[in-house]
């Protein structure tokens, strides 16, 4: 398999950030967005994930967090459909069942080449630090648009927000990390019956 890697840099007048991404790599992660509670969001995706993840991201968190957070999820899809190519010889679709403590997070994708989010969780519009929660759905419709697939979150237990929105980021992350992980019997093959994806 090729190597799975993609830098990405988007400039807007409201914020500027690049990432670098490689979904082989270890979850060694160095983020730095501004906002203390989206850097351990994303530090906790990289990990889980097993994707070396840099981020460097600066904008007009003087108003609020929402372009940094959602433009990060724009410049993460992206580099996302990069780094995952033509998709032959991976498995595509990854789901899990995450605990995070009271909570109990269900994450299933599909890399679809169809951008869609589908989300039921129970966020209450609360700070986390700097972090606006419900910030959380924003900065996952964007990613999931952007990195063209499908992504289903939904929240089965849960009372603390910190922990249901820590649980959605690692069970995004280690659903994404199964439908990337190669598959030996797809012998790089596109995993569809229509030719492509």
């Amino acid at each position: 398999m090729a190597q799975r890697r993609a830098t990405i840099r988007r400039t807007t007048n409201e914020t500027d950030i690049e990432i670098t991404l490689d979904l082989d790599g270890r979850g060694v992660v160095d983020v730095d967005t501004g906002i203390g509670f989206f850097d351990h969001m994303l530090s906790a995706f990289g990990r889980h994930g097993l994707f070396d993840l840099t981020v460097r991201a600066t904008g007009d968190v003087h108003v609020d967090g929402h372009h940094t957070v959602e433009d990060t999820g724009i410049v993460l899809g992206q580099a996302f459909l990069q780094a995952t190519g033509d998709k032959r010889g991976i498995r595509r679709f990854g789901s899990i069942a995450l605990p995070m403590d009271e909570a109990l997070v269900l994450a299933a994708c599909d890399l679809s080449g169809r951008g869609q989010l589908h989300w039921a969780v129970d966020v209450p519009p609360v700070m986390l630090g700097a972090f606006d929660a419900t910030l959380a759905k924003e900065f996952f419709i964007a990613f999931a648009s952007n990195a063209a697939l499908t992504l289903h979150v939904r929240e089965l237990a849960g009372e603390n927000a910190h922990h249901v929105i820590e649980g959605a980021f690692k069970a995004a992350a280690r659903a994404l990390r199964q439908a990337v992980e190669a598959d030996a019997r797809m012998a790089g093959e596109l995993p569809t019956t229509k030719g492509a994806l």
